[in-house]
C-alpha cells in the first residue's frame, strides 16, 4: 500500500506520524515522576501539658489470631472482620515513646530491636527523624522485659544503645525474668525469653544503670507509676502529668483493638497469669475511661494513642486525631 500513495498522500502520512509523535512525547511528560516506595518518617508528636510526647514506631508483626484465648475463632474473626483484619494473620505494631518533660528525656520502652527481623528495629532511625537522638535520652521506663519491649535496648553485639540513660523496672519484673536460675528451670519454648531479657538488660547493669522500684514509687519526680501486674508480674503502667492534663503509657495491657476493648475478658497467650491480665486490664480501663486521660499503647495501631471510653461491660477506643502539635488558643468554629 505505501506504494501506491500520492506525493501529497505522503505528505499527510508524514505530517500525521509527527503529529502523533509529539502527543506520544507530551503525554510521557505529563506522566508523574516515580516517588520512592518508603513510608513517612514513623513519628507522632502531641503536647500534654508542658510535655513533649512522641510517638515512635519500631515496626510490626504479624500475630495468628489463635493467640487470643477465651473466645470461639468464629467470633474472633467476626470482629477483627469489623476493622478489616480477618484471616489468619493480624498485622500487630510496635510502639515505643519519648517524653520530653524539660529536666529529661524519657524513652518508654524500646522495641523489638534486631530480635524479630526486618519488619521491626526501627526506633532508633525514626527517633533521628524527629529530632533526637539516643546519647540524648537519660531515663527508659520499661513496661515489662518481653523482647519487643527490651530487645532495643542493644545494638547486635549486645552493646547498649542509650549510653547515657538509667534504665528503670519494677522490682518483681526484673527479679523474674533476671533471674539465672530461673532461666535454667525454663520450660525449654520459653527460655528465649529469658535469654533476651538478661541480654538485653546486661550492659546497663553492669554499668550500675539498672535501677528496680515497687510501685507507687517513681523513679523520677515527673512521674507516677501504678502496678498492672498479670501479662507479666511486674508489669507497670508510668503517667505523666502537666497542666492539668495526663497520658498512661500501658504497655501491654491490649493487644488487639478490634477483640479486647469490646471484650476485655479475652486473653492472649502471651500472659503469664491470664486471670489477673484480665482482671488488671478491666480495673486499669474503667479508671482510664472516667478520668478522660490520653493512653499509649505498644500494641495499637500507630501511633498507639487515643482515649478509652465505656460502653456497658465493654469499652471502645477512639484514637487521636491527627492535627498540629498542640492546638491554639483560638480556633475558627463554623456553624
Amino acid at each position: 500500500m505505501p506504494a501506491l500513495l500520492s506525493r501529497s498522500g505522503s505528505r499527510h502520512g508524514l505530517t500525521l506520524l509527527a503529529s502523533l509523535s509529539l502527543l506520544a512525547a507530551a503525554h510521557a511528560q505529563a506522566q508523574a515522576p516515580a516517588a520512592p516506595r518508603t513510608q513517612v518518617p514513623g513519628y507522632y508528636r502531641l503536647a500534654v501539658g508542658d510535655y513533649e510526647v512522641t510517638a515512635l514506631f519500631d515496626g510490626f508483626n504479624d500475630l495468628s489470631p489463635g493467640l487470643l484465648l477465651g473466645m470461639s475463632p468464629e467470633r474472633i474473626q467476626a470482629l477483627l472482620a469489623r476493622q478489616a483484619m480477618a484471616g489468619d494473620r493480624v498485622q500487630t505494631s510496635f510502639n515505643a515513646f519519648l517524653v520530653n518533660t524539660g529536666q529529661h528525656l524519657v524513652l518508654v520502652d524500646s522495641g523489638a530491636g534486631q530480635c524479630l527481623g526486618g519488619t521491626a528495629g526501627h526506633l532508633l532511625e525514626n527517633m533521628k527523624a524527629a529530632g533526637y537522638s539516643p546519647e540524648q535520652v537519660d531515663t527508659v521506663l520499661v513496661t515489662h522485659m518481653h523482647l519487643d519491649h527490651v530487645c532495643g535496648l542493644v545494638d547486635g553485639q549486645d552493646g547498649a544503645l542509650f549510653p547515657n540513660a538509667t534504665v528503670y523496672a519494677a522490682r518483681a519484673e526484673a527479679d523474674y525474668w533476671l533471674d539465672a536460675k530461673r532461666l535454667e528451670q525454663a520450660p525449654k519454648e520459653a527460655r528465649g525469653f529469658f535469654e533476651v531479657a538478661q541480654k538485653s538488660l546486661a550492659p546497663y547493669q553492669s554499668a550500675g544503670r539498672l535501677q528496680t522500684f515497687v510501685p507507687p514509687a517513681s523513679p523520677i519526680p515527673e512521674l507516677k507509676t501504678e502496678s498492672t501486674v498479670g501479662h507479666t508480674p511486674g508489669s507497670t503502667s508510668y503517667r505523666f502529668e502537666s497542666k492539668g492534663q495526663s497520658i498512661v503509657f500501658i504497655g501491654d495491657l491490649i493487644h488487639n483493638v478490634a477483640v479486647q476493648f469490646a471484650h476485655p475478658e479475652v486473653a492472649i497467650r502471651f500472659d503469664v497469669d491470664p486471670k489477673q491480665a484480665i482482671k488488671t486490664r478491666d480495673a486499669e480501663f474503667t479508671a482510664l475511661a472516667k478520668g478522660g486521660t490520653w493512653v499509649a499503647a505498644a500494641h495499637l495501631p500507630f501511633p498507639g494513642i487515643g482515649h478509652v471510653s465505656r460502653e456497658g461491660k465493654a469499652f471502645d477506643w477512639a484514637p487521636v486525631n491527627y492535627g498540629p502539635y498542640q492546638r491554639p488558643a483560638q480556633v475558627p468554629l463554623i456553624q
